[in-house]
């Protein structure tokens, strides 16, 4: 009886959602629900809903209205393989989810998962049967964007923000509360339904790996490791009971999904890995971000001004957040993994090829596998444009902290895991393939003689 009530208020908030965000689409504007609604950080200093943006997919939509780009629509996937060329965002970033955790819930299923797919910057959902595209796209300075491209084919199709249904979920506790992204491990019964009761985990790079995946579909080998991906709860079962050696080791999903129903037959498990990394990693961007402005906005103060001008309080705001983008940065409490591990699609290639390398042709983007998820235990998300946007009393900490662990200063907790070759090894990356850096590292090493 209890679960039954719980799957009934779970319908039925979906249902709403659904119902308001199904409306949004059938309106000819750009911004869905634009003026209805509270969404945080809408006032100063942020102005979330009403600063102007620079994220790729609002890019896209600005050459699609000018004629510089078009969608091509596709009979069985819609605008989605259009989409993700525009983007480029490789379909051997494909992954699977089959627990009912979409607001277009109603068409997931373990037969008939929803498909997401990354890049650096760019996250988007397909789900079989579905009206929409659910895009979220990072912008430099506000952080998550969030859009929906109607599936219908149209000789003009638009990606509509919608901000006021999808920050109900993406500002909150899961998302270090600002808008973002987060990845969710579940216990998850046939149907897809989220299994009433059962323990749920929230899942970065420091997740140990026998919590993840729960109500995702995985595809790759990682050995005597177990997790609670490519699993359902039978009906009237114990969550914590599900055959996590069957599941185990998969590199062929068939007879599920249905045939036809991904673009790629993968759930690539370094897909997943990196995917579970970066998520929380743009969320702590977009903290530190987001804080360091309402430190200075509150201190009456600019951007600009120099960091000995503000009080210790106010630095304070700014630099818990800052110190622990640090921490998640340089991957200080990841959990071991102790199994080599394998994907099953090209992901793990093409991603290792993408990044800068220093004289030496090493790369930040090079993997491990073995004991940890990279070579080089420092995230590739230090070239992107948000975290080069960080303000300028944040990103200055940040680069002093930096400096500090990795000429060896601070060997404190929990920075002491990181070796003396691995210190070297990033300092010579990012000296080689990030000028900012380089130049902060100068500069601390000339005032320190």
């Amino acid at each position: 009886m209890l679960e039954r009530r719980f799957r009934l208020r779970s319908f039925i908030a979906f249902a709403l959602v659904a119902a308001v965000l199904a409306w949004a689409l059938a309106v000819q504007a750009q911004v869905a629900v634009r003026n209805q609604g509270f969404v945080p950080f809408s006032d100063a200093p942020i102005f979330y809903r009403t600063a102007p943006v620079s994220d790729p997919v609002g890019r896209l939509q600005s050459a699609l209205e000018t004629g510089a780009a078009t969608l091509t629509h596709d009979d069985t996937f819609g605008y989605l393989p259009a989409v993700l060329d525009a983007l480029d965002i490789p379909r051997s970033s494909q992954m699977l989810v089959f627990s009912k955790t979409s607001f277009q819930y109603r068409h997931i299923s373990p037969t008939t998962p929803r498909s997401l797919y990354f890049n650096d910057d760019v996250y988007i959902g397909y789900v079989p049967g579905g009206k929409a595209l659910e895009l979220i796209s990072f912008d430099a300075r506000q952080g998550a964007m969030f859009y929906l491209l109607d599936q219908r084919a149209t000789g003009r199709p638009a990606f509509q923000r919608a901000e006021l249904d999808c920050t109900q979920c993406h500002i909150a506790g899961a998302t270090r509360q600002v808008p973002g992204v987060f990845v969710r491990s579940v216990f998850t019964r046939p149907s897809g339904v989220l299994s009433t009761g059962a323990r749920s985990f929230l899942v970065g790079h420091d997740t140990p790996f026998d919590e993840r995946f729960g109500g995702w579909y995985v595809t790759g080998s990682h050995g005597r490791l177990r997790h609670l991906g490519n699993a359902v709860v039978p009906a009237g079962g114990d969550p914590e009971a599900i055959d996590q050696d069957g599941a185990a080791n998969r590199t062929d999903l068939s007879p599920l999904p249905a045939p036809g129903i991904t673009l790629t037959p993968h759930s690539d498990l370094v897909a997943q890995l990196v995917h579970a990394h970066q998520t929380q990693m743009h969320n702590l961007i977009t903290l530190t971000n987001y804080q360091t402005r309402l430190a200075l906005h509150a201190a009456g103060v600019t951007e600009g001004v120099d960091v000995d001008d503000l009080s210790e309080a106010q630095r304070a705001r700014y630099e818990g957040p800052a110190e622990e983008l640090v921490r998640y940065l340089l991957f200080a409490n990841e959990a071991p993994l102790g199994e080599p591990l394998a994907g099953t699609s090209d992901f793990a290639d093409e991603f290792a090829t993408i990044g800068p390398r220093d004289r030496r042709g090493r790369s930040l983007r090079m993997f491990d596998l073995e004991t940890r998820l990279f070579r080089y235990p420092c995230s590739y998300l230090v070239y992107s444009a948000a975290f080069d946007a960080l303000p300028a009393p944040a990103l200055g900490y940040v680069y002093r902290r930096l400096i500090e662990v990795l000429d060896g200063r601070d060997r404190s907790q929990p920075f002491a895991r990181i070796g003396d070759a691995d210190r070297h090894a990033i300092r010579d990356i990012l000296t080689d393939t990030k000028p900012a850096f380089a130049a902060a590292w100068r500069r601390a090493h000339a005032t320190s003689r």
